[in-house]
This record gives C-alpha cells, structure tokens and sequence, in this order.
C-alpha cells in the first residue's frame, strides 16, 4: 500500500458551514417559516438546530476540539430589521456574541449576510411603495439591502472582516421563480431573470458599502457552480440542451462581475457598478449533471438534468460523487479571473448512515489539493455542514452534518467523518493512513500503487 500524506499551505482555512434559518430554529417571521406553515416543506424547521436558544456554543466546542479553525455562517434578516422601521438591537448583540465565541475559539468566522430567507415584510408587502412586486422582484430592494448591510456590518465590524453577500443568487431565483420550490412558489424566468439581476445590483452595493465601513474587508459571494456534459456529444440537441443549461444556471454573477454585462437564456442585463466587485470567489461545489433534451420538459427550457444510473449515489440519489469536477470547477474560476483567491464556501453530501461522506470528503479534498498544486489561489474549504440542519423544501429527510442530530431531543450524535475531517484539519493534509482508516475503498483512487 502506498503510504504517502498532501499537504495544503500553511494558514488554510479549514471549517464547516451552516444558515441561520437552517440552524437557528424558531425563526417565525421571515418568508420560509410561512411557506413551511402553508406544508410546501417535508416538515417544519421549528427548533431546528436550536442555535438561537444557545446550542451555537456546544456545536463551535465541537467545531474547535476536532481542529477546525474557520466557520461560514448567516444572520438572518427577519430577526434584526423585524420591520421596515424597527431595528433589532439584541439579536444584533446575539450574533457579536457569535463571532465572539469563534474568535475565542480559534476559529475565523465568515457572515453570510442574506442565505435564501426574507423578512415577511420585504415578502409579502413588497419593496415598492405600490405594492407592484415582491421581495426581489423590484429594483426598490436594492437600497433596503444596503441598508441592512450597513447595520450589520457596522455592528460586527469589530470581529469579523470576511463577508459573503448573497448565497447562491442563481438557486434563489431559479427554485422560488422557475420550479416553484422555494417561496414564492412563481414559474416565471423572465421574472428570475429579473430577481437575480437585481441581487447582482445589491450585491455591488453592499460591496461598496462594506468597503466604505471596513476598507480592510474582503468580500464575495457564494455561488452554486454546476458542471455539466452533454448526454450524448454528438447530439446537437444535447449540445444546445447542455449549453443552455450550463448557461441558465452558471453564467449570471460572474459574466456580470467580470463585465458588467449579466448574461442569461433571456437576454442581457447592463449592470455596470458590479464589474469587479469581489476579493474572492465562493464556490459551492456538490456534482456534476448529465443533460440531455427532453420535449416533456418545458419548464427547464426541454433540457433534462441527471446523474448516469452507475453513478456513486448519496442516500437519497440527491447527489453523485463526482470529485474531479470540483477540480473542473477550480480550473474554471481560475481561467476567469486569475489570481483571484478562491474559497469552497460549501461541499458535502446527504448520507445519514455515513458511509458515502467518508470517500466523498477525502476524494474532494484530494482534488483541491490537485488544483493548490497548479499554483491557483485556494484559501480555504468549508464542509456542509458542521451538523444536521434543516434543508429547505426537503425538510429532515436529507442529513449533511458531521454531526447528526436527534430533531426530537436535540442530541449530536458523533459520525466517524467528525473524526476524519478533525484528522484532515490537524494535518493541514490527507494522509494514507487515514483513507485507509475511514474509506479504504477510496485508496487505489486518491493513493494509488
């Protein structure tokens, strides 16, 4: 066997990931609370993961003792701009007492400052004064952001200098206007198209308005890239599936940041101010797609996403393993904008018996090791999740923590990734030794003879 051990350089960010409204727990009055009411989720978020209730500091113990020295987590909206008028003093205390306990910790933290949910009152009552669009569906969001951005970040300036704006703008706009899966529920794309040109617009805004509080900030966002091949090559209509596909879901921010130019299936949108608006890339990485065309799909534009039946399939077939296309995903953010630091805002799967997690979190780190080696500027790699959180439209039926959780007592229960991930983390690397402790089926892959 060959015994060998990576390395990443030396000050890497290595930590988990979470959501305010997915850990948090009794957050009633923001747009997914009542969408949850209205039973379009497989269950209730209800307590969640309690962390409001103060379970934040018994999961960042669990976070430091296992080596982990960063985390990534949001504050959420509704609770600290509870109405358009009123600010929330004590749950802007609540989240400086957050930072406060990671920092004591050792662990650098990471605000996500919107993460999918809304307050009701941006929601429901709409930006605009008259009422014509909601939420995000009006340029009028732009500057209500702004604002709350400021607050936030004038309030946690003091502990916290890494700021990630929106969360994946491209499956807000896509799931809440196109599938329907997310509040509000619209199948709409030129209505998504519009909703996500409008985050971009917020996006630089809150940039701007970050730097002019914190000039020692760095700021990005988090975006969901999606990889994708064509079902059969020679087909041109898998071919122009895929493309548009690709396009639809991976092109938005980024043609916009690099050009000002938004580009989508529907047509351009000029947003000059965000060209350049990023000190950093936030991938979101988890698989890669299969498309194919599909006339019995208009919703998706007659173009099929899928994974191949042979697959490495996760618990619920939600997700292949499919580790070299992160390294895809590397080399596709470095091509665009090189030199431009690069952190894995979020990568993990679904597998409640932890048997998938182990190969899958060791074969993913191989490969960004891959890409350290091809000198592009990886700074760190945060694993969804630190525990079991509540995730979204499916509920509890889907487990990404190193920890699970016990939704009915609240107990952690330790997962045997925990202990490999705390291995990674103390090492700065991957060892042998270690795959062929928790994944020995992963050897021949990532260690080979």
């Amino acid at each position: 066997m060959a015994e060998a051990t990576i390395h990443f350089p030396r000050g890497f960010l290595w930590g988990t990931a979470t959501a305010a409204h997915q850990v948090e727990g009794n957050n009633t009055n923001n747009n997914w609370w009542k969408w949850e009411q209205a039973g379009h989720t497989s269950h209730q978020s209800n307590l969640a993961c309690d962390w409001w209730g103060g379970r934040w500091k018994e999961d960042l113990d669990r976070a430091a003792e296992t080596g982990q020295n960063a985390h990534r987590f949001s504050v959420e909206w509704s609770r600290i701009q509870p109405e358009p008028d009123k600010w929330d003093e004590s749950a802007l205390e609540r989240y400086r007492a957050m930072l406060r306990g990671m920092l004591e910790r050792g662990i650098t933290p990471m605000v996500t400052l919107h993460h999918f949910s809304d307050p009701l009152w941006l929601a429901e009552k709409g930006a605009h004064s008259t009422g014509s669009g909601q939420g995000w569906e009006t340029e009028a969001v732009v500057p209500l952001f702004e604002k709350f951005v400021r607050r936030v970040v004038e309030a946690l300036k003091e502990y916290a200098s890494l700021w990630c704006t929106i969360n994946e703008p491209n499956i807000y706009a896509l799931s809440g206007y196109v599938t329907g899966d997310f509040p509000p529920g619209k199948h709409d794309m030129k209505l998504a198209m519009v909703v996500i040109a409008n985050m971009l617009k917020a996006h630089a805004a809150a940039y701007r308005a970050i730097h002019e509080i914190q000039p020692e900030a760095r700021v990005g966002y988090a975006w969901h890239y999606r990889p994708m091949k064509a079902a059969h090559p020679w087909s041109p209509l898998d071919r122009l599936m895929r493309n548009l596909q690709y396009n639809g879901l991976n092109a938005a921010f980024p043609t916009g940041i690099s050009n000002g130019v938004m580009k989508t299936p529907l047509g351009n949108f000029r947003v000059p101010e965000a060209k350049g608006t990023q000190d950093f890339f936030g991938l979101n990485y988890y698989s890669v797609d299969t498309v194919k065309f599909d006339l019995t799909n208009p919703k998706e534009l007659f173009g099929r996403r899928y994974y191949p039946a042979d697959s490495d399939f996760s618990g619920t077939n939600f997700i292949a393993n499919i580790p070299t296309g992160l390294f895809d995903s590397l080399k596709w953010i470095s091509r665009l904008y090189p030199n431009l630091p690069i952190l894995i805002t979020e990568n993990g799967v679904e597998d409640a018996d932890d048997k998938m997690r182990p190969r899958y979190l060791a074969q993913h780190v191989q490969q960004i090791w891959r890409a350290v080696n091809y000198n592009w500027p990886i700074k760190g790699y945060f694993h969804w999740s630190l525990v079991d959180n509540f995730e979204w439209e499916r509920g509890w039926t889907q487990r990404f923590g190193l920890w699970g959780l016990d939704v009915e007592t609240q107990a952690r229960i330790r997962r045997p990734s925990v202990d490999l991930y705390a291995e990674i983390c103390k090492e700065n690397g991957l060892s042998s030794a270690m795959v062929a402790k928790y994944c020995p089926e992963a050897m021949q892959k990532i260690f080979p003879d």
